[in-house]
């Protein structure tokens, strides 16, 4: 197949680009020419600037792919455009959607046909594959919980190594026990590449993540073991993050709430398990990321980590 990459320079398109090509694509990145294309022999670029529909248009028309995979597209402004230029002329149109449209429920785990939050930061999504459904396109949805894994670029199990590798108490809100859920990076790329050519997941919905649940302490225990640490050679410190103003800091990495999803569907439509369970994940993002790019050496503002426990001496 000649597959087109929204984006595909960071993170999750890396991955995936690499799985693709491996699998004998000839795959194609479209991004802005910002970053260095993935080290993976004959990628092809095309640049322009995906938020302006007539580069989209002027760069793409011409262009025939058999598959789409819109990985970075936010608002439905970001895709409606792609999406009415391969109308009719793709088998697949892959859209990266998030976990995070449900709506916060008392039934959990989340499963595919969930109601969605009308105010969720991430309702531009939900409007896309809202779209998309009304659309002749056969597209497939992808809806991952938290992602983690070697180049990752959001601040997670970076987060709690640079506690752990400095000796640092680990402030985590609440009491602990609030239940989540993390994938890693390669296998959702796997699970998206087995999308393609599978006519049932034309018009799906699909949580991807890992196959455990773990609690906000059980994730610092997770990283602890990566890290070659037993659970008591770790202290956390539990704090209620309402008696603290941040303004629009982040004194932790993840909502404060439970939130995970079922991942059944994948499991049995896809022919997908991940391959990773949680603790060798995140010792292939300590060993491969966090400790080859030397962040445990370097500066890290605990400013706020500081607070929590002054109060908490306090």
């Amino acid at each position: 197949m000649r597959i087109l990459i929204m984006g595909g320079t960071r993170f999750i398109g890396v991955y995936l680009t690499q799985m693709l090509v491996e699998q004998g694509h000839e795959v194609v990145l479209f991004n802005r020419g910002n970053r260095e294309l993935p080290s993976i022999k004959g990628v092809g670029q095309i640049t322009g600037d995906r938020t302006d529909p007539s580069q989209l248009k002027e760069k793409l028309s011409s262009e025939n792919f058999d598959a789409i995979f819109d990985n970075n597209g936010r608002e439905l402004t970001d895709t409606q455009p792609l999406a009415e230029i391969f109308q009719d002329r793709v088998q697949h149109f892959v859209y990266m959607s998030s976990a995070g449209v449900y709506l916060k429920s008392d039934q959990l785990p989340h499963i595919e046909g969930d109601r969605v939050d009308p105010k969720s930061r991430h309702k531009g999504k939900y409007d896309t594959e809202a779209f998309l459904a009304t659309q002749g396109i056969p597209f497939t949805s992808i809806r991952p919980t938290y992602i983690y894994g070697p180049q990752n670029y959001n601040e997670l199990e970076s987060w709690f190594f640079d506690r752990i590798v400095r000796d640092r108490p680990i402030p985590i809100p609440g009491n602990g026990m609030h239940i989540t859920q993390l994938g890693h990076v390669k296998d959702l790329a796997n699970a998206m590449s087995k999308i393609l050519g599978n006519s049932m997941t034309a018009r799906e919905i699909y949580n991807i993540s890992g196959d455990r649940f773990v609690t906000f302490d059980g994730i610092a225990y997770a990283c602890a073991a990566a890290a070659g640490k037993s659970p008591n050679e770790i202290k956390i410190v539990h704090y209620d993050p309402k008696k603290f103003d941040f303004g629009k800091r982040k004194a932790f990495p993840m909502r404060v709430q439970h939130f995970f999803a079922s991942i059944n569907k994948a499991v049995t439509e896809l022919g997908w398990q991940p391959e990773y369970d949680l603790v060798s994940g995140l010792r292939d993002s300590l060993q491969n990321d966090y400790l080859l790019s030397g962040r445990d050496k370097t500066e890290v503002d605990f400013s706020m980590d500081e607070e929590i426990l002054k109060a908490d001496k306090g």
